[in-house]
């Protein structure tokens, strides 16, 4: 495939997003009917972004600026590199670039792909660092990659589009997977319309039979850590990979060469829950997961003994955990709760009889969710390794 080196610039327009607005947290300038679309979006979207936790009113519009639907959003900053095209018009802040392509030059799919593929790695040294570097618009502007025909660009692209398309239908069915085990944790225990409940006598919302349990009476926490003579491979989990309910990915490491924080050995049915800001909820369950996972020492392990992975997880995803564990954190600039903390929390604990019905019955959604998981990392790793070989003429279009 023949292509020809360009910049970003020309292949369409370039430029940062807009929050002029000091302090950026005004009350005024949020809640209104403009989407508002911040790194963190930008990291967990797909092809496209599709979802936002916040938007602007007039007032933020005002001091921003609206792009139009089909915008690529360059994060460089925090999530520095990671890509995303609008799938609606939206603002966002100055640690966000937005590339609009020339119709005729480029395809905004490609280029997302492109950064995926060459930039995120090839140009590393740019963000790389013990905090990382920002990726400034001028950094961004002095890149050049291979870009070729137009057509070419759209074959491509339409080739590992359909990739996204899977992926993300995945995505969407393992969500209704996690409601529709919500929906059963809360109908039973919640609502208290589990299966025979007419029989069972209820005290203060309380059936019969139900007892307080500290977490650590419930589930071993940080059972095994790894020592520093420990060799091998590892597949290691940071905090950053995880968001509420899901380990986006993990990264490979010889032990050695590992990040300090690498010692805590998970197993399945353990449940991560990160002791930094515990108000972002970045914790997930481990299911049919490598012998060598390793998880930052930055989260607490909780491996259920008395109770049942599939209950505990869903007792832990309440407000009334996140609030507890909120309530507790420590530190004004990296708010954080111990492992002391985990194991205070008060669980509710029903039957034996019933907590083993219960998990019968929600069992059988954390393997298929797990089933799913997996081809959907088949599907990121085969849709990743393809464009190279596209680009390099391995794989003729």
């Amino acid at each position: 495939m023949s292509a020809v080196f360009k910049t970003l610039d020309q292949l369409g327009y370039v430029s940062r997003g807009r929050s002029r607005h000091r302090p950026r947290d005004a009350a005024h300038l949020y809640g209104g009917p403009y989407p508002f679309i911040q790194t963190g979006d930008v990291k967990h979207a797909g092809l496209y972004i599709t979802s936002y936790g916040q938007t602007y009113s007039e007032a933020g519009l005002a001091q921003s600026k609206l792009w139009n639907a089909g915008t690529l959003c360059i994060a460089i900053a925090a999530n520095t590199a990671d890509t995303a095209i609008l799938a609606f018009d939206a603002c966002f802040p100055d640690s966000v670039i937005g590339f609009v392509p020339d119709e005729k030059r480029a395809d905004a799919r490609f280029v997302k792909y492109l950064f995926g593929a060459l930039l995120q790695k090839r140009y590393g040294k740019f963000i790389q660092g013990a905090a990382k570097e920002n990726l400034s618009q001028e950094k961004l502007l002095s890149l050049q990659f291979p870009v070729p025909s137009i057509e070419v660009q759209h074959r491509v692209a339409d080739i590992l589009a359909a990739y996204d398309r899977h992926i993300d239908n995945n995505r969407r069915r393992i969500q209704l997977l996690e409601q529709s085990a919500r929906l059963l944790y809360k109908e039973w225990f919640v609502h208290l319309r589990f299966p025979g409940i007419e029989h069972v006598k209820v005290v203060n919302g309380v059936p019969d039979g139900w007892r307080k349990e500290r977490l650590n009476e419930v589930a071993e926490i940080n059972a095994v850590t790894l020592g520093s003579r420990f060799q091998g491979e590892i597949e290691y989990i940071d905090i950053a990979s995880v968001t509420p309910g899901r380990i986006n990915e993990t990264t490979h490491y010889s032990f050695e060469n590992a990040p300090g924080r690498a010692r805590r050995l998970v197993r399945h049915g353990d449940i991560i829950w990160s002791c930094v800001r515990p108000g972002r909820e970045s914790h997930a369950v481990i299911w049919n997961p490598p012998e060598n996972l390793i998880a930052s020492t930055g989260f607490a392990v909780l491996s259920p003994t008395a109770v049942p992975t599939s209950y505990l997880y869903q007792a832990l995803m309440t407000r009334e955990f996140v609030g507890f564990l909120s309530s507790n954190a420590k530190g004004a600039a990296y708010p954080a709760v111990t492992a002391r903390d985990f194991e205070n929390y008060r669980v509710s604990v029903p039957p034996t009889r019933m907590l083993t019905s219960y998990d019968e019955q929600s069992r059988p959604t954390l393997d298929l969710i797990s089933v799913i998981d997996a081809q959907t990392r088949r599907l990121i790793s085969g849709r990743d390794l393809l464009l190279p070989r596209l680009m390099s003429g391995e794989i003729e279009l």
